[in-house]
């Protein structure tokens, strides 16, 4: 679905919003209610169709690459501050071209394991770029006379001065082919790429450049030095070679620069990412394979299973219990299933068990919704009221209790998002949509459904399984000895937290111990599960991977619980 056909879907959906609360209840809504349904729906389908292909799955479900990355220590040693600099810059490099849900997690002193899920072979390609390149920026002055100078050091006439250096720098103009060109540059750069503060990519008249901006010191700094070098010659250096090097025509002061040298798109943006977090020390890729899913197979299969499971218990029971309001509700939950999926798919969602368990939630919240509904439908009809009254009246009552729930579950899932980052940060948005959905699938479509059906006589009276008797207890009465035994539960939970101490933490906040075990032939998963389950590790993570004809599995168990694996 191209860009323009969104854009006008949605604009046409806002408009069709916009009327249908501005309408009276009647034909008229229920149209455009219909229409708003079904354009939705449409939508949803064409965004995810075809689901294998549009729906974007996380490590834990599918698996991915695995890349092993050392710091190459200089003349100093690598810090802590040295790797945890790293792992936040491989973070948001991963992040900028679309490694969903990594994972990314120091190992030892000096290592870093990187774990994408999905990768194809020129993703795979980008990622080793974006990875390993450190980025080095520097802006160096070229001698003023640098032909005149050059030249009379070939014919022996003079010396290269001490504080410069010859780079060869490869010059192409427009219609002509690149030709090489020598610049007496400086050694000691005049200003370093550790004062950019933000860069990006865009296309201009001679092709993708990238823009730079520096921060308050570093714009001061270029604009004395293109004050005091006006007409001269600036050399861009990245990584050691000269990427263009542009005649300064007049001071700059605005704290902006930009680097031709004849990019593509994506040259030029992966450019800009690794500008924009540069890394302070060398890396290499020690190790790069293929990695199963996290939970390995079988615990995904229980997984979906058990979802499946209970969204068909679900389903029945509500079928079951409300009769005919309940498969409209039901209908509404498939609905809502559906929205959600292509909202997720949209916004280019990755799909983990952190989110899947999002959705299941939010089914939930979709169910709790009719049941208020359907509950007050039940009283407002046991006053005598008709029932297209009673439908009206119990929407309009429930509304509020409705609303209020879904606003304090958004608000949670809102500072999750804020605060929060990967599979957390999945849960948030799967459970911000899956609320959304429920809201319209609940208050629109499911009333407007039911109003249907009542205003068109197929639907004459309502009835619904009655199991618990109606009880006038004194809730309020009992106010506090409800309030004491809500502190006891608190100050029980607060002293068993306290008293556990770090056993309250997993491997995500402790770390712990990765252990990488090799076999000639195909280890058996199950066996090794068990194993682990003998020695109390039953919640130990296991990866399998393949490299060189050898099987290899990978496990993640709490700190210092290596030795009991071994």
């Amino acid at each position: 679905m191209t860009p323009a056909l969104t854009f006008f879907v949605g604009l046409a959906m806002l408009v069709l919003f916009g009327w249908y609360f501005a309408t009276d209840q009647g034909p008229r809504k229920r149209l455009l209610a219909t229409t708003l349904m079904l354009l939705l729906v449409i939508f949803s389908i064409a965004a995810m169709w075809p689901p294998q292909k549009k729906i974007a799955l996380g490590l834990d479900i599918q698996g991915g690459t695995s890349f092993l990355i050392r710091l190459k220590a200089g003349d100093k040693p690598i810090t802590k501050g040295m790797l945890d600099q790293a792992v936040e810059v491989i973070r948001k490099r991963v992040d900028y071209f679309g490694g969903g849900e990594p994972i990314i997690s120091p190992v030892g002193g000096d290592r870093i394991l990187v774990q994408i899920p999905g990768l194809d072979t020129a993703k795979i390609q980008e990622a080793r770029d974006q990875l390993s390149r450190v980025a080095k920026l520097e802006f160096r002055l070229v001698y003023p006379d640098n032909g005149q100078k050059l030249k009379a050091i070939d014919e022996g006439k003079d010396v290269i001065p001490p504080e410069f250096r010859i780079e060869s720098y490869k010059m192409q103009r427009e219609g002509e082919k690149p030709i090489e060109e020598r610049l007496l540059v400086k050694k000691k750069a005049d200003l370093s790429g550790d004062r950019v503060s933000n860069a990006g990519a865009s296309y201009e008249k001679d092709g993708w450049v990238v823009h730079l901006r520096f921060d308050a010191e570093g714009a001061k700094q270029f604009g004395n030095i293109t004050a005091a070098n006006v007409h001269h010659r600036f050399a861009i250096v990245l990584d050691g070679g000269i990427q263009s090097a542009p005649v300064i025509q007049d001071a700059i002061y605005g704290g902006d620069a930009q680097i031709t040298g004849r990019f593509t798109e994506e040259e030029a943006r992966s450019l800009a990412s690794v500008l924009q977090n540069p890394l302070q020390t060398p890396v290499s890729i020690e190790e790069e394979r293929s990695v199963s899913p996290t939970l390995g197979a079988d615990s995904i299969r229980a997984s979906i299973l058990a979802g499946l499971v209970g969204l068909a218990i679900t389903v029945v029971c509500v079928a079951i219990y409300y009769k005919i309001p309940g498969l409209v509700a039901d209908l509404a939950l498939v609905i809502n299933l559906i929205l959600l999926m292509g909202a997720l798919t949209m916004f280019h969602f990755v799909l983990t068990l952190p989110g899947i368990a999002g959705i299941i939630l939010t089914i939930g919240l979709s169910v709790d919704a009719n049941v208020l509904i359907f509950e007050r439908l039940r009283e407002e009809m046991a006053l005598g009221k008709t029932l297209k009254v009673a439908l009206n009246t119990a929407y309009e009552k429930a509304f509020s209790s409705i609303f209020d729930a879904n606003v304090t579950t958004l608000i949670t899932a809102a500072i999750l998002f804020w605060k929060a980052s990967g599979p957390v940060k999945g849960f948030a948005i799967a459970l911000t949509l899956g609320i959304l959905a429920s809201l319209f699938t609940a208050l629109i479509v499911g009333r407007n459904c039911l109003g249907w059906l009542v205003d068109t006589k197929r639907l004459k009276r309502i009835s619904m399984l009655h199991l618990i008797s109606a009880q006038n207890i004194n809730f309020l009465g009992k106010g506090f000895i409800a309030c004491m035994c809500s502190l006891a539960l608190l100050l029980a939970g607060a002293a068993a937290f306290y008293l556990r101490g770090e056993k309250n933490f997993g491997v995500d906040f402790r770390g712990g111990d990765l252990i990488t075990l090799s076999a000639p032939g195909v280890i058996d998963i199950g066996q090794v599960r068990h194993g682990l389950q003998q020695i109390g590790l039953a919640d130990a993570s296991i990866q399998e991977s393949a490299q060189g004809g050898k099987s290899y599995i990978t496990i993640r168990t709490p700190l210092n619980t290596s030795d009991r694996v071994e």
